[in-house]
């Protein structure tokens, strides 16, 4: 039996972003995608989604304190 990882309650949305997405949301921003925080290929949801090293990924969490919380990581080796 498999199970989806994405599934759980305690793990995030992750989504892997176009080169459109990548471009309009950091459109505003001097930023380098080296400095990205990372995320590793071997990453049990990366492998999920299908995501390859470079890949951007938007995670959404939310939170009933915070509310809904967008983050960016790149994936790498």
């Amino acid at each position: 039996m498999k199970i989806d990882i994405q599934d759980h309650m305690l793990v995030p949305k992750h989504e892997i972003m176009t080169e459109e997405e990548i471009s309009e949301e950091f459109s505003d921003v001097d930023y380098d995608f080296k400095d990205l925080p990372k995320i590793k290929s071997y990453d049990p949801v990366v492998k999920a989604i299908g995501a390859e090293v470079g890949n951007v990924l938007r995670i959404t969490r939310e939170s009933q304190t915070a509310g809904v919380f967008v983050t960016y990581r790149i994936v790498e080796d």
